[in-house]
């Protein structure tokens, strides 16, 4: 049957409806657009091409691939649309379990979108009486009708004679009443009885006490002269006050009692049942209880055992439904899993040798020639003035990290409630001087053989000899949303100000813009200021040997302003913090010392 010539819930032919075509306007409320789109925890946010009509929302790629078909499709009629509670500019639209999160780039289109959503779901027809006519079913009605008998019936089976015995009881009570009245008046009656008689003696005592006959008295009876009993004072018989039949109100009192008794036996035999039945009811929905809650927990174990979540209410940001201990133990798994991945790359792969050419030291004596140029000039200063101080005696700068000849300290600072933690790490390494450190740190020719964190980088634009934009996006750790990082890395010789000053390199890296590297939705954007500062220091050979590795030591000062672009829990970043930067510096000298083993020293 057609959705036109559907029945009402009387099953009548009479009634039937048949569906107005022209209730459903083509064209009413359509609408097309680019919509951003949750894909999955690994690409985020994708745009796509999205089309309302017909009462049904679709999906493309991009507005060219809307002739090959659609990549999905919803049907309005009983969708949920749900504004975003924080977010402005996001609408999420469910259907039984399927749910599409959707952002807009402003709340206007957000509303336009939610607006013309609605218009179509009211325009289908559902909801109003017709639809409910057109759908209507036998079912609600019996369903009602049926659930109430089934619940009353049994419920009044359940408890059918204790009411029983209540009623009797109630019936009992009234007769009792009733026989305490009557028993009071008699007993009432008795004694007024019982008054007048003890006057009518006395007086009759004391008007023959005079002449009194020769007699004597038995009981109630006064004998004369001539052996006759006379009865003085006339007796009470049962019945002769109001009629009332003692004997009989004082078996019906008794038998009264008795059932009062007895009905009192048996309703307390039946709570006690029915205490019995309660108990065992609820032991019953107890170890329900206890299986849910069981259930409910290992379900909770399981889900936290999965990589993701699947929506973008569970990712980073200050309104995730993430808590922070959850947070942290997610990012704490995939910094595990990075790590074992790195261990198993460096087991399997044989390192390839690459070599590039260094350029003379006269190169990077100076920030060169470009639009750049005084900003490198200006960060050299600042990070060769106030990056070599010394921290041990600094209140502000925390100890986190001592593992032989490196210490990581850290201040801890926070901006709108972002942490922007500064780091300063200080290391020696033997047998390796400050040009090749810097040297190796900054060549991205190398880059991809120490660095584990980055997905992907690119040279943006070379600016001189010495200096170059790159752009890279790091691995994404979740729940985290991944990051990327626009960046001028410069390097540098430091001239020394007199002999006895030690071979001085830099190399420093710090955020800029640029028009062919913009920001993106799929990433947030951080910003760094990061040097690297090392000094070469030579112990004298002894006698007339040459100088080898063995008598050289580079100490490196490392330092790291991060914005993290983004809000995170400030315990879960402190604690990244700490455990990576101290994995970096190990991993980077390891590499710097393999690469040079062996060959000429590069002063």
């Amino acid at each position: 049957m057609s959705d036109n010539q559907s029945w009402n819930s009387s099953g009548s032919e009479e009634d039937i409806e048949p569906r107005e075509e022209s209730g459903h306007l083509v064209g009413v409320g359509d609408l097309s657009g680019v919509l951003s789109k949750w894909t999955n925890y690994i690409h985020g946010w994708q745009d796509r091409w999205v089309v309302l009509k017909n009462n049904t929302l679709s999906y493309y790629k991009s507005q060219d691939e809307t002739e090959y078909g659609c990549r999905g499709s919803l049907c309005l009629s009983k969708a949920v649309i749900t504004p975003h509670e924080f977010d402005e500019c996001r609408l999420d639209i469910s259907v039984n379990d399927s749910v599409w999160y959707l952002r807009a780039q402003d709340p206007e289109h957000r509303n336009q979108w939610i607006d013309s959503i609605e218009l179509h779901r009211a325009d289908s027809g559902y909801g109003s009486e017709s639809s409910l006519r057109r759908h209507g079913s036998m079912l609600s009605l019996t369903s009602a009708t049926s659930g109430y008998s089934a619940t009353s019936t049994s419920s009044f089976r359940k408890g059918h004679s204790l009411r029983e015995k209540l009623a009797e009881m109630e019936t009992f009570r009234d007769i009792l009443c009733r026989q305490v009245d009557t028993l009071q008046k008699y007993f009432d009656s008795c004694a007024d009885a019982e008054s007048k008689d003890e006057l009518q003696r006395d007086k009759i005592v004391e008007d023959d006490e005079d002449d009194f006959p020769n007699t004597r008295t038995d009981g109630e009876f006064l004998h004369n002269n001539n052996g006759s009993k006379e009865k003085l004072f006339q007796s009470l018989s049962p019945k002769g006050i109001n009629g009332i039949d003692f004997k009989g109100e004082a078996i019906t009192f008794k038998a009264t009692t008795a059932g009062i008794l007895a009905t009192l036996s048996h309703c307390i035999d039946l709570m006690v049942k029915r205490e019995d039945s309660w108990q065992r009811r609820l032991d019953k929905e107890m170890e329900k209880r206890r299986r849910i809650e069981e259930s409910y927990k290992s379900a909770l174990n399981e889900l936290k055992k999965k990589s993701h979540f699947g929506g973008p209410d569970y990712e980073e940001g200050p309104n995730s439904l993430i808590n922070e201990d959850e947070f942290f133990d997610a990012v704490e798994a995939a910094l595990d899993r990075q790590d074992k991945i790195e261990e198993q790359c460096q087991t399997d792969k044989v390192r390839i040798q690459r070599s590039s050419p260094v350029p003379p030291a006269d190169v990077y004596s100076s920030s060169g020639s470009h639009r750049f140029s005084d900003k490198v000039e200006e960060m050299v200063q600042n990070h060769m003035n106030y990056s070599l101080q010394d921290v041990g005696g600094d209140a502000n700068w925390q100890l986190v990290v001592e593992e032989g000849e490196m210490k990581v300290y850290r201040r801890e600072v926070e901006e709108n409630g972002i942490v922007l933690d500064p780091l300063k790490a200080t290391h020696s390494v033997k047998g390796v001087t400050g040009h090749e450190v810097c040297h190796y740190f900054w060549d991205t020719a190398y880059r991809n053989d120490w660095e584990t964190t980055i997905e992907n980088f690119n040279v943006v634009e070379n600016l001189s000899d010495n200096a170059a934009v790159i752009y890279q996006t790091h691995k994404r750790v979740w729940p985290a949303s991944q990051r990327d990082v626009l960046y001028l890395s410069a390097m540098r010789k430091i001239l020394a100000n007199n002999e006895n000053d030690p071979d001085t390199w830099l190399v420093c890296n710090f955020s800029v813009d640029h028009d062919d590297a913009q920001p993106t939705s799929r990433c947030v954007r951080a910003k760094i200021n990061i040097a690297m500062i090392c000094q070469t220091l030579v112990s004298p050979p002894e006698g007339d040997k040459e100088i080898s590795r063995d008598n050289i030591l580079c100490k490196i000062t490392y330092v790291a302003n991060v914005n993290p672009g983004g809000w995170a829990p400030a315990s879960v970043l402190r604690a990244v913090a700490k455990r990576e930067y101290p994995k970096f510096l190990k991993r980077f000298t390891s590499y710097v010392q393999e690469k040079t083993a062996g060959k000429p020293i590069l002063f």
